[in-house]
């Protein structure tokens, strides 16, 4: 099961966590795993921000929902791979990969001609990460 969207460059943020709650709620988990879509959600805005701050481009986000893990990926046009880093106290970015990093049970990046895409994989409680 899945679903796509397209969120413009000029669009906000906000407007891709809206789009994914409606699917955790249609899964259920904002009911029954509620910390868990939370972190999805966190996990949609770092990933859309950074896609439209860092690459200057619209952002291509797919959840996908295969039984065991829901799948965040969002694909932009910039090749550059994302990492945590160590953000300093007193700085207001740049915590975007280190707050998915501990979020996400798994996380990766990959490059293609086209950009790249980041995916994150969440499991809901009480399932085993594989």
């Amino acid at each position: 099961m899945g679903w796509a969207r397209t969120l413009p460059l000029s669009s906000g943020v906000r407007a891709g966590r809206a789009w994914a709650r409606r699917h955790l709620d249609e899964l259920g988990w904002t009911e029954h795993a509620a910390e868990t879509a939370d972190d999805v959600l966190l996990t949609v805005s770092e990933l859309l921000t950074n896609a439209h701050l860092h690459a200057h481009s619209d952002a291509h986000i797919v959840l996908t929902w295969d039984g065991s893990c829901l799948y965040v990926s969002v694909h932009d046009d910039s090749p550059d791979l994302p990492r945590p880093r160590e953000a300093g106290l007193d700085t207001t970015s740049g915590r975007g990969m280190a707050l998915v990093d501990a979020l996400a049970d798994n996380w990766q990046a990959r490059a293609d001609e086209r950009g790249k895409t980041v995916t994150a994989c969440f499991h809901p409680p009480g399932r085993p990460a594989h």
